[in-house]
């Protein structure tokens, strides 16, 4: 009996050992064939390279030795709200140091792409923006004019900066000013999107009718940065002229809103200004095919996005002023201005 059991033992032994043998076999042939499979592949596609996007350093370094006054928690502007209920600051005159914004961003080697259309008459105003710019705007700082204009052939010749430069592309007049206004967010979506992705930096949106008369610079780059309208900067939200028709896709309920502001002037990074201005023009091409065209047209759904989209940087309305008003007790410097104007004259259809 037990030679019996141990003889059963031994067979049942060697047929595992068998069994076990056809399946390390059965695995090492199946592991060889997907091998030679990759390798194949490998001989017959191409290989997909990764490509690692490198962005740019936008940290604020200071230089050793670089001496300026102590900030301080206790001392600055009262008069004026210098931060919105999102945390954004609302930049003011005295509530930054020029000098040390500009050294903190000058080791960055930024650049800022700048739009303007100065179609028709608007052409007149282009000399004095340009002269102006050169003298107050992000001087020592590398920027690109993009300047949209239905007539080239009276672009100024303009004595640029080192670090400036100027393109001019032609475009088609319109026949109306509102068309001009609101045409230009197309522009702008196709230009964040394709050629200055890897020129610029940051990008800002400004009217030609208007004139430099201050310090515009590193302290107003933000992420999405928007200006308080001049005219409605000390006014309740009732007061804002926001779009109330509710068929119109630039619709603000009453009761909603934050501040009021101008489409004349705003700016960020490229991304962000892509998103708005493709919001903007879809939103206007919706209320187009109902025979709807916002009260303050292009403005109108500029501050319903910014709504919504709360903006990373305030601009005070040093920002943006009018010629025709004087100073304020807390508008103490003018930097940028809407120049005085016929509009019944310089607007075509007005």
């Amino acid at each position: 009996m037990p030679l019996r059991q141990n003889l059963i033992f031994f067979i049942l032994v060697m047929v595992g050992m068998l069994f076990s043998g056809v399946l390390y076999l059965s695995y090492t042939f199946n592991q060889d064939s997907c091998r030679k499979q990759q390798q194949q592949q490998q001989l017959t596609e191409p290989a997909t390279v990764k490509t690692e996007v490198k962005q740019k350093n936008l940290g604020l370094r200071s230089s050793p030795g670089f001496v300026y006054s102590q900030p301080s928690v206790l001392v600055g502007r009262t008069d004026v709200a210098s931060v919105t209920p999102w945390l954004a600051p609302i930049i003011w005159e005295g509530t930054f140091d020029p000098i040390l914004m500009d050294s903190l961003h000058s080791q960055q080697n930024i650049t800022i792409a700048t739009t303007v259309f100065a179609l028709g008459k608007y052409t007149r105003f282009l000399k004095d923006f340009l002269e102006s710019a050169e003298q107050h705007y992000f001087v020592g700082f590398q920027v690109h004019y993009y300047l949209f204009t239905d007539q080239p052939e009276v672009v100024p010749e303009v004595k640029l900066g080192d670090k400036h430069r100027l393109t001019v592309r032609k475009v088609p007049g319109l026949n109306r000013w509102q068309d001009i206004s609101m045409g230009r967010m197309k522009i702008l979506e196709e230009l964040t999107k394709s050629e200055l992705v890897n020129e610029a930096d940051y990008i800002f949106c400004l009217d030609v009718d208007t004139k430099f008369y201050g310090h515009w610079g590193v302290e107003t780059l933000g992420r999405l940065v928007a200006v308080i309208h001049p005219w409605f900067y000390d006014f309740p939200r009732d007061k804002f002229t926001y779009e109330r028709r509710p068929e119109s896709q630039a619709f603000i309920p009453a009761g909603e809103g934050d501040y009021y502001y101008t489409a004349a002037a705003f700016g960020g990074f490229l991304n962000e200004v892509h998103e708005l201005t493709k919001t903007c023009r879809e939103q206007q091409g919706i209320d187009a095919a109902k025979s709807i065209e916002a009260i303050w047209h292009d403005e109108s759904h500029l501050n319903k996005y910014l709504l919504y989209n709360k903006p990373s940087k305030l601009l005070s309305p040093e920002y943006l002023w009018r010629d025709i008003s004087a100073k304020t007790s807390q508008v103490r410097v003018i930097r940028f201005s809407h120049v005085a104007k016929n509009n019944a004259e310089v607007r075509p259809n007005s």
